[in-house]
């Protein structure tokens, strides 16, 4: 799966958690200040990934995603 298959399918998932929609996503976007997801929809989020993408991404790692990029990156790394 390339980067932009990822992206598209981390867009995917926070849309459907967050409720909202994706046009204005980039991977600079924060899901925090940028989306206002709570600790409630970031633990839907983590979630979401990790089922989506059959991976398994331990709150250590959860802990450093902020960013669309950042859930790229943890995507990718526990992919391997």
């Amino acid at each position: 799966m390339e980067q932009n298959e990822i992206f598209e399918a981390v867009k995917a998932v926070v849309t459907d958690v967050l409720k909202i929609d994706g046009d204005d996503i980039t991977l600079e976007t924060r899901f925090i200040e940028d989306l206002k997801a709570d600790s409630m929809d970031q633990f839907f989020l983590i979630d979401g990934f990790c089922e989506k993408f059959d991976i398994n991404i331990s709150d250590e790692d959860a802990r450093n995603i902020h960013t669309v990029g950042d859930a790229i990156k943890a995507i990718e790394a526990n992919k391997k």
